[in-house]
């Protein structure tokens, strides 16, 4: 039996929640990366290092929460991913040395990491191709709003009650989610339409086989190029508002929140471009938007006012949240069902290696330079190579028609 359009939507909707509550947790950092440099005598070259550790942990666990959660379901993997996450989200506030705060953000990235695949296989295993990118688009409307809405409220927080009480106080949404999950996820019993676009998995039967094939290596390098990007501008676009266009911690986060909520907007209509219009040409919107996105970044830091930064920054946001839903989308297209949550672990290892050494990079560049235009340039040659990426990607693939509604 086919999956119900209601419950096609409360799977969406408990999805998007949880991946709203990641994004509170862990966007907060780069709100309150400012004080916490200060309070713990932190260069930005060794707040980079704090970024990254999340990332690291991130990115160690995605294949292996890929695994657990094609061996052990979407459901199970989302519940203990939450209080994992929760729990040191809450320790970070408890930090008081550099070292401390690595190794607590390290673990923080595990839990979160165990969340990934269980979200792209119940996607996958609920919606048919061609819906996949409209449902992927609204889901990562979280990526943007998650951020918009935690950068006034985290910037308050800091300033009346400092920045351990934002973390202590963020231990809350996760587990709560994590309640709703257990009493209100389905289980998800597939869709049998869903793999009837999915040619370019072919016949592979394992993990193994899956990865012998060159396909499948294009979106681990266009994600990993994107993620440098991506998480360079997530992670030092408030230290950039607050030191280079000189931005008080008061004004922050509400200017701080637009170029997020051009994301909102980006990820939607782009997600729907990729559902109709432009479904057959997924590969290349994404190398259009990541060019795009590209071009905001130069004119954010080229700028010679804050309001043209805010909104060289804000179109860029546009575009490089916009290419969420089309790219996973795609990637799950390279996929047969039974590897989606270990082969989005895959790509999205691909991405947290790109995300690891950005903040690394960014932070060294701006310590050495003195300034952020270094860091900017370096994100736009990514973009670049990334949308030279989907390009390929669109030749190699091949997709017939949408399946009817």
């Amino acid at each position: 039996m086919s999956t119900t359009l209601p419950k096609k939507r409360l799977i969406l909707g408990l999805l998007w929640t949880a991946f709203f509550v990641a994004y509170l947790d862990r966007t907060n950092i780069s709100v309150a990366g400012p004080t916490m440099m200060k309070a713990l005598a932190m260069s930005p070259q060794t707040f980079g290092y704090v970024l990254a550790s999340f990332t690291a942990g991130y990115a160690l666990m995605q294949i292996p929460g890929g695994m657990f959660a094609d061996r052990f379901g979407a459901k199970r993997m989302l519940i203990i991913a939450l209080l994992v996450w929760s729990l040191f989200t809450g320790l970070t506030g408890l930090a008081v040395s550099v070292g401390m705060l690595i190794a607590v953000r390290f673990f923080f990235g595990v839990g979160e990491g165990l969340e990934n695949g269980a979200h792209f296989k119940a996607i996958g295993d609920t919606f048919a191709s061609h819906e996949r990118s409209a449902a992927s688009g609204i889901f990562h409307t979280a990526l943007a709003l998650g951020p918009a809405f935690v950068a006034p409220i985290a910037a308050l927080t800091i300033a009346n009650f400092g920045w351990q009480t934002l973390f202590l106080l963020f231990t809350i949404p996760g587990v709560l989610v994590a309640a709703l999950i257990w009493g209100f996820f389905p289980a998800v019993t597939g869709n049998p339409n869903a793999d009837r676009a999915e040619d370019a998995g072919g016949g592979a039967a394992s993990f193994g086989e899956m990865i012998a094939r060159p396909l499948a290596w294009l979106p681990f390098a266009a994600y990993l190029l994107f993620n440098v990007a991506f998480w360079g501008l997530l992670n030092w676009m408030p230290s950039y508002l607050s030191a280079e266009r000189h931005i008080d911690l008061k004004s922050l986060g509400a200017i701080a929140s637009i170029p997020y909520l051009c994301g909102f907007c980006g990820l939607l209509i782009l997600g729907y471009l990729g559902k109709g219009l432009l479904y057959r040409y997924r590969p290349l919107l994404l190398g259009g938007s990541y060019l795009l996105a590209g071009l905001g970044l130069y004119l954010a830091f080229t700028a010679d006012n804050v309001v043209s930064s805010v909104a060289g920054l804000s179109f860029g946001a546009f575009f490089l949240y916009g290419g969420f839903g089309p790219f996973w989308a795609v990637a799950l297209d390279v996929v047969p069902g039974k590897l989606r949550g270990t082969f989005s672990g895959f790509v999205n290892f691909g991405g947290q290696i790109g995300g690891f050494f950005s903040p690394i990079v960014v932070g060294t560049i701006v310590q050495n330079t003195k300034s952020y235009s270094g860091g900017f340039v370096f994100m736009i040659g990514a973009l670049i190579l990334a949308g030279a990426t989907m390009v390929a990607i669109q030749q190699g693939q091949r997709l017939p028609q949408p399946a009817p509604a």
